[in-house]
């Protein structure tokens, strides 16, 4: 065995010379990694790769000098074999990495929406669920699950809410309407048919939002903002302008997204603003002969009078 560490020792450090050459000439061909090199070419063939010859060397002086030509020629192809191997498992490991990194990255990015999502809800908002519509649902509520599940189908729950909220907007605006006027009359249903239509708009800037987002679905801004703070520098013209153009996309679609979701809220608004108005409107018959002023007014002039009759008894 010692014999064997002997000779393997001399073959390996024979190969160190050759390869170092090579290495200079072509720093892929005698490195793992293609991305290395020069300097790293002259570090491991000058100083690792003899280190580890000479400490099998001084290691193998118990057993005395008896080198083996089978430990020879085993050192002389080692640095051939393990070059392959090296590369495969750096390769397993560059891998699993990445895996990592990405599965971190769809965690955070959840996480980032579910937190979005979490904010972005109002107090009283009804959820909608597009498998399970409302009971005695129309067609526009119909229309607001479709457009829903057209947004969380490309991964965007932060744009779904913007549904949720029209819903209960909607629902909220015909409740005071129901309240206000009877069903058959003319107001009811010119005040319906208004609502009804800004819904609609709305809907269809959803499905628009919805329409958009699916074109960059499958872009990974956090993989690309990666690739260019990680590889910038090892880069070609040509990738670096491609993963910059996809970032431009994102850019883009975003920025779209955000002027349709402006709409959106100026539709809530609108809703809100009939609300409001609709719920001072008095279509109930007053109760009283004299308006509460009047009916105070009078009561303590009764009280008075009464405390003046009292007094001359």
């Amino acid at each position: 065995m010692l014999g064997f560490l002997q000779g393997f020792s001399y073959g390996l450090f024979m190969t160190c010379l050759p390869w170092l050459l090579v290495g200079l000439y072509n720093p892929g061909i005698a490195l793992p990694v293609a991305t290395q090199g020069r300097l790293q070419v002259v570090f491991r063939y000058c100083l690792i790769i003899p280190f580890i010859s000479m400490l099998l060397w001084l290691t193998s002086l118990w057993g005395g000098f008896s080198p083996s030509l089978f430990g020879w020629l085993a050192g002389i192809v080692a640095i051939p074999v393990a070059l392959p191997i090296e590369r495969t498992l750096r390769g397993w490991l560059a891998r699993r990495r990445e895996r990592r990194r990405e599965a971190q990255s769809i965690a955070e990015a959840q996480q980032r929406r579910a937190q979005e999502e979490r904010m972005a809800y109002e107090a009283g908002v009804s959820v909608l669920d597009p498998a399970r519509p409302p009971e005695g649902a129309d067609d526009l509520v119909l229309a607001m699950c479709r457009a829903k599940q057209s947004l969380l189908d490309v991964k965007r729950p932060d744009l779904a809410i913007l549904a949720d909220r029209l819903y209960s907007r909607y629902r909220h605006v015909m409740d005071v309407l129901s309240g206000r006027f009877h069903t058959g009359e003319l107001a009811f249903e010119r005040s319906r048919g208004l609502v009804t239509q800004v819904c609609l708009g709305a809907v269809d800037t959803l499905t628009t939002m919805a329409s958009q987002a699916r074109g960059v679905v499958s872009v990974d801004g956090q993989y690309v903002r990666g690739r260019l703070e990680r590889d910038g520098k090892r880069l070609s013209d040509e990738e670096r302008a491609a993963l910059v153009r996809r970032l431009d996309l994102l850019v883009e679609t975003e920025h779209r997204l955000n002027e349709r979701a402006a709409r959106i809220e100026s539709a809530l608004t609108v809703l809100d603003d009939t609300a409001v108005s609709m719920s001072r409107i008095e279509t109930t018959r007053p109760q009283a002969s004299v308006t509460t002023d009047k009916a105070l007014e009078d009561l303590r002039r009764f009280v008075e009078g009464a405390d003046r009759y009292a007094r001359k008894d």
